[in-house]
């Protein structure tokens, strides 16, 4: 299994309070005990985690930010958090919720930020295709702040057959697309749905449109008609969780 070395303080302090057997070393440098880091390596220590302090380097050109308590002033070495099985990521379908799933969504920073709005939000799992999409690198992790550790997630290789698995399950499926005559304001709020958000160019895959139960749009109010999938992806989940 492949070594994750994160550099956000907040990712790697999730990490220590939910699975500190994943946790090998970290690594902090001497001007870094004013930041979060100081969080961290106490946490750590707390667990019986190997604390390095290191000194600084000489500068070499371009300088990484020290001390601003996200970047740069530290580092961890992470195993990979393990994903769960698919009947695992819908087993809690009893009451209303929010589930996503990422049709071929392939910036790393995007898959980051929608973990971090999805653990903001209290979204139930998300759903994942191990092919044209970006995997879980170390850079997810980190924009996620944490956001990986607190919402589970499955990978599976068939996007179609894990949609009706979420329908068979009792949730109903959810597409987006600009093109959808519903806002998401006009989705009821009395079921469970599962959120579909496509590809940064090419949005949703036609056959998984079909798969969908309802279609809805973020309806523009102002000139600029589009917006990151990540940005997108946050008010839609902020308006289906609403209560």
């Amino acid at each position: 299994m492949s070594i994750l070395h994160l550099r956000n303080p907040h990712s790697v302090l999730a990490a220590i309070k939910s699975r500190p057997q994943d946790v090998s070393v970290v690594r902090i440098g001497m001007k870094s005990v004013d930041t979060a880091w100081r969080k961290v390596a106490q946490a750590a220590e707390s667990h019986g985690i190997r604390v390095e302090v290191q000194r600084p380097k000489p500068p070499t050109g371009k300088r990484k930010s020290d001390g601003d308590g996200r970047t740069g002033a530290g580092e961890a070495d992470v195993k990979p958090k393990t994903d769960a099985s698919i009947r695992e990521l819908f087993g809690d379908v009893a009451n209303n919720g929010l589930w996503i799933a990422f049709d071929h969504l392939q910036d790393p920073h995007n898959v980051g930020a929608i973990f971090r709005t999805a653990a903001f939000f209290g979204v139930k799992g998300i759903l994942m295709t191990k092919d044209h999409s970006a995997p879980l690198t170390a850079t997810v992790y980190d924009v996620a702040a944490g956001g990986l550790e607190s919402v589970p997630f499955s990978i599976q290789s068939n996007l179609s057959r894990s949609l009706q698995i979420a329908k068979d399950a009792g949730l109903w499926v959810l597409g987006t697309s600009e093109h959808a005559e519903k806002d998401v304001s006009d989705v009821p709020h009395d079921r469970p749905w599962l959120l579909v958000v496509g590809n940064e160019q090419k949005g949703l895959r036609q056959l998984t449109t079909k798969n969908c139960d309802d279609v809805c749009r973020l309806t523009p109010q102002g000139n600029v008609t589009s917006l990151n999938v990540s940005v997108a992806t946050g008010i839609l989940i902020a308006s289906l969780t609403r209560t």
